[in-house]
């Protein structure tokens, strides 16, 4: 494997070399012709080498922030990032495999009921980076969803832009407290929020070519009055899944997640 570093500076690619008993290689001295073997990147502006790894049929690890885990809980007061997501040949993991239910229970996460009595659309816009990696603008991916959205519904459609700092997001604006506002069905791009909304109760609309949540999720629009409520087992079978495709820094660190990876994925 390559892992590839920011400017040499990436804290979590450089601790997963090193626990694999690597070097990394920074951004500024790698040349992708000089060998072929597997990348590992971390951030979705590596988008045109993950776009040649495409092309050329070369198999690269993705990683970003982990499902679940960060968030602010009694065993993570602080919210920090403690747990990160690496996918193979893909931005996230889109399918549901399956898995033991060891790594899960130890989140000690529960799906709360399916809400139905909201009326609001709750709508995710996308950040930048995303956009950019798929080559569209953000602006115009909410205009058109919206007007979609309104085509098949009366619902009142109101729009949530991400809270630039982290603080926020996990602290004094959180999607919860979005979602709490009668808000019936989320549609969203390629964001967590959607794994968050299941989890919450709230159905959700994936719209991008890649989102963990899409296989408990819908993609058509036309069907925003009529969401996809997934029965308790397959939830349940979906976190799990998800459990296995992330993992805490000290397993990083330790070399763990390679093995995991090697073996399972």
């Amino acid at each position: 494997m390559i892992f590839l570093s920011k400017e040499g500076e990436d804290e979590y690619i450089n601790m997963f070399a090193r626990g694999c008993k690597l070097q990394p290689v920074s951004t500024d001295e790698f040349d992708y012709n000089r060998t072929s073997s597997p990348l590992v990147l971390r951030g979705i502006l590596k988008h045109k080498i993950m776009k040649r790894c495409w092309k050329d049929g070369r198999t690269f690890y993705y990683m970003d922030t982990g499902y679940f885990g960060n968030e602010r809980t009694a065993a993570n007061p602080n919210g920090w990032k403690y747990w990160h997501r690496i996918v193979k040949n893909d931005l996230q993991h889109g399918e549901i495999i399956t898995r033991p239910d060891d790594r899960f229970k130890k989140f000690n996460k529960t799906f709360t009921p399916w809400k139905k009595d909201g009326r609001k659309i709750l709508v995710a816009a996308p950040d930048e980076k995303p956009c950019k990696f798929y080559g569209i603008t953000k602006d115009q991916w909410v205009a058109e969803t919206i007007a979609k959205i309104k085509e098949h519904t009366d619902r009142p459609v109101v729009v949530r832009e991400r809270a630039p700092k982290r603080i926020d997001r996990i602290a004094t604006d959180t999607l919860q407290q979005a979602l709490d506002n009668d808000v019936f069905a989320l549609v969203t791009f390629n964001s967590v929020a959607a794994i968050e909304s299941v989890f919450y109760g709230i159905p959700a609309f994936t719209m991008a070519p890649s989102n963990a949540a899409s296989p408990v999720a819908l993609q058509d629009l036309s069907k925003i009055e009529t969401p996809y409520y997934a029965d308790k087992d397959k939830l349940y079978a979906w976190g799990c899944h998800l459990a296995y495709g992330q993992f805490h820094i000290n397993e990083l660190k330790s070399g763990e997640a390679k093995r995991m990876l090697e073996e399972l994925w």
